[in-house]
């Protein structure tokens, strides 16, 4: 998985000046990201502060985790139905 060239703080101080008025061509010049990278951030993030966007990652993480334990324990009945079938 890609590495985040961004940690969640500095993310949230690029959003913090371009609230303030810095116009967002050239803060992202500053940083060296592309515009779009900021209006997603923006689009996640906005209205959001650290200890929210710190939760929204872990419920994410949870999230993915939840999901694969579903898929395996799917796979195990789908395999069991496929046995039992064959049993008979």
């Amino acid at each position: 998985m890609k590495k985040a060239h961004f940690t969640d703080s500095q993310i949230m101080a690029i959003l913090k000046q371009a609230d303030n008025g810095v116009p967002i061509p050239e803060l992202c010049r500053e940083h060296g990201m592309s515009n779009s990278s900021f209006y997603k951030w923006r689009t996640k993030y906005g209205g959001m502060d650290a200890s929210l966007m710190t939760r929204m990652k872990e419920l994410e993480d949870e999230n993915r985790r939840l999901k694969k334990m579903y898929a395996e324990e799917r796979l195990k009945a789908e395999v069991i139905q496929e046995a039992m079938v064959k049993k008979w």
